[in-house]
């Protein structure tokens, strides 16, 4: 039979796979398999579906079994849904409701997924806050610390693993949880963390975060901290996805389908659910001052408010950006917690317009990169008011002496570096350990439109895709 054959060649497979095989003599029969990559079905009324995650088929059916590796999926047109595993020992699949509406899926009026996106992060902060941060906005608690309290608490070292924009977030998380909770943390690219025999025990915590929960090297990486014993905790937006499963605890951001693929109200989730669950840590170690706290969580609801703020400059960056389309490389500065947000600027930039851009820590600028500096090179500088506000302004004035071309993002008010930089974006005042949700949405503007100045399908960037599903 086919599934006897399928089972049969699938034993002889290496690697990754998601599969949907039919015989030509049996038209009335598909059988899928998965193993290390993402699958589906969908159930219908007599009717299935398969694909990679949900989105697709949400259209048709809010009915889903997602395959776990290593199961295979028998449709026959008019029968049930029957799920194997390569012994053929039968399983019985666990049918889940997807929370999802068209609504979320479709554009609303604007002329792309990522500008509709970028748009949709305040509300989508709201959301992700909702249920966690109290009415009175004095408390802020995630259930999967309080529920695993003990293991988080007696953590020696947390170490963030992901890849791309989400790893931009985890070096934020880092700041945040080394400041708020004194517990050292790292951050890894989970491709190099799974390759080079880290060193991992069981008084460890990995944080895994993935926007898909599909990502296939941050799946490898769960995987080989689950074998060395170490706790794990996933940060993910799809709910039902691989790491999620695969993880003994987390939290879902819920910033509801993101289809633009350059991820931007993802990696502002990412980041908030990361300043929440360092704030419930701190709280319950007693590693924060009780003012501090409440401060941070005061200004952590008001973040979306000020979010709408930032996006009333939409207009003006859109005239800005028309005139860096010329440009064929960009330099982005921050210090601090700026830092990861110029990286994420970068990485914006370079996906949808397919300009060369570089994030560097503003101080960097002197151990190389200043010798890329002329009236040609437009430098983007995250210069908000910080602890290291007089630095940054130190090394505008470096830019500027080498006729550097400077934009700079600043706190509304700054009378010093807008009288420098060539063009100045004043942005709300916040504490500075939230600056990268304030900071971080003008950039995806700025690249959002240089984009579109260009001509680029920014919603579906070249060689681009959504979930990274292979290594």
């Amino acid at each position: 039979s086919l599934l006897t054959a399928v089972q049969l060649a699938l034993g002889e497979v290496i690697g990754a796979y998601a599969i949907a095989i039919l015989d030509k003599e049996h038209p009335d029969e598909i059988v899928a398999a998965r193993k290390s990559s993402p699958l589906v079905v969908g159930i219908g009324e007599d009717e299935f579906f398969l694909a990679s995650d949900a989105t697709p088929i949400v259209e048709y059916t809010d009915k889903v079994v997602y395959l776990e590796d290593g199961e295979i999926a028998v449709i026959n047109r008019g029968e049930e849904l029957k799920v194997v595993d390569l012994n053929n020992v039968e399983m019985t699949p666990e049918v889940k409701k997807v929370e999802l509406n068209l609504g979320q899926l479709e554009k609303g009026g604007y002329p792309h997924f990522m500008l509709k996106e970028i748009f949709e992060q305040p509300d989508c902060i709201h959301d992700c806050m909702r249920g966690r941060i109290n009415v009175d906005a004095d408390n802020v608690v995630l259930s999967a610390v309080i529920d695993n309290k003990e293991r988080l608490l007696s953590a020696k070292r947390f170490i963030i693993v992901a890849c791309g924009t989400s790893w931009h977030a985890g070096l934020i998380g880092k700041q945040l949880i080394e400041s708020f909770c004194r517990i050292p943390v790292e951050v890894e690219y989970a491709s190099e963390f799974r390759y080079r025999d880290p060193v991992i025990n069981e008084q460890d915590v990995v944080i895994a975060i993935s926007q898909s929960g599909e990502t296939a090297d941050t799946l490898a990486a769960v995987e080989l901290a689950k074998s060395r014993g170490a706790f794990i905790y996933g940060i993910c937006n799809a709910i039902g996805s691989s790491i999620p499963r695969a993880t003994h605890t987390g939290s879902y951001i819920h910033v509801g389908p993101e289809i633009g693929v350059a991820s931007t109200k993802a990696f502002t989730g990412q980041v908030t659910v990361l300043a929440m669950l360092a704030l419930t840590l701190a709280k319950e170690k007693g590693t924060i001052d009780e003012r501090y706290y409440l401060s941070v969580v005061r200004e952590l609801n008001q973040i979306p408010e000020k979010m709408k703020e930032v996006l009333k400059l939409n207009d003006k960056l859109a005239e800005l950006s028309k005139t860096f389309t010329y440009a064929h490389n960009f330099i982005y500065l921050g210090r601090g917690y700026s830092y990861p947000v110029a990286l994420e600027g970068a990485l914006k930039l370079k996906e949808i317009s397919y300009i060369h851009a570089e994030g560097y820590p503003a101080a960097e600028m002197k151990h190389g990169p200043i010798a890329l500096i002329d009236a040609e090179m437009p430098v983007v500088v995250i210069a908000t008011q910080n602890a290291l506000y007089e630095k940054v302004l130190s090394n505008i004035q470096e830019i500027k002496a080498r006729k550097g071309r400077v934009i700079a993002f600043v706190t509304k008010g700054d009378m010093v570096i807008s009288q420098i930089a060539d063009c100045s974006i004043e942005l709300p005042e916040t504490i500075e350990c939230l600056n990268p949700l304030i900071t971080t949405v003008p950039l995806q503007l700025l690249a959002y439109h240089i984009a579109v100045c260009k001509g680029m399908d920014v919603d579906q960037p070249r060689n681009l895709a959504k979930s990274v599903t292979v290594e």
